[in-house]
């Protein structure tokens, strides 16, 4: 079992192609326990890479209520995060489009955050929302993936790879070069994530990221962080 999946794996991060999903069984299960796994390996030189570097600890389980912390991290987080970086990956028409409206909808609420026509903005934000409900609805019976998309679909899925695990970066509190070996923990997930989203389904990337950052806050509780 644990050596077809990793022939998979290793098939699938080679040559990245949209698939028809199949349930989770075994398959599932042999995965997250590779991911956590080589959590184990990379955290072990990242240890010695932020002794080296004299760099900052992550600050992604800060400011929340202890209340909060475990519901936040461990189920909020995984699906915000899987519907984002990795709910459109099928390509579905309508998954594409949301997708565009979300990143316009952002532009516009960053020019509000920093008074950029704010006025503009705002209303742009009405609108992108708008715009996304009625493409929702002129696409939601396409399934199809467009061809554009398909011919590319390498691209898109190691750009969603390289986006999330850059994005982390934002958990410390300088930004600095030699911090972008830090997010190496993410890369491996994103490419895990991706790999079970797309031979899964995106429940089973959910779920495993869920467990995941059940791990990672576990960790970061028993050394104080």
């Amino acid at each position: 079992m644990l050596r077809d999946q990793l022939a998979d794996f290793r098939a699938y991060l080679a040559n990245p192609r949209l698939i028809a999903p199949v349930p989770m069984r075994q398959g599932w299960a042999v995965m997250v326990g590779l991911y956590l796994a080589g959590l184990i390996v990379i955290g072990v030189f990242l240890a010695v890479w932020q002794r080296a570097f004299h760099l900052p600890a992550p600050e992604a389980f800060r400011g929340f209520a202890p209340a909060l912390l475990a519901p936040i991290v461990i189920i909020a987080a995984p699906v915000a995060e899987e519907v984002l970086f990795r709910g459109w990956l099928t390509g579905r028409p309508r998954a594409l489009w949301l997708l565009a409206m979300a990143l316009l909808a952002g532009v516009l609420l960053v020019a509000v955050t920093l008074h950029w026509h704010d006025q503009a903005a705002s209303l742009g934000v009405i609108a992108v929302a708008l715009a996304a409900l009625v493409g929702w609805l002129v696409l939601r019976k396409r399934s199809v993936a467009p061809r554009w998309y398909g011919q590319r679909f390498a691209v898109w899925f190691y750009l969603s790879v390289a986006v999330f695990g850059l994005m982390h970066m934002t958990n410390y509190p300088r930004l600095s070069w030699a911090l972008v070996p830090m997010v190496a923990p993410q890369l491996w997930a994103g490419l895990m994530f991706g790999y079970l989203r797309m031979r899964h389904g995106l429940v089973a990337s959910i779920l495993a990221h869920g467990v995941g950052n059940a791990a990672a806050l576990a960790v970061a509780l028993g050394f104080g962080h």
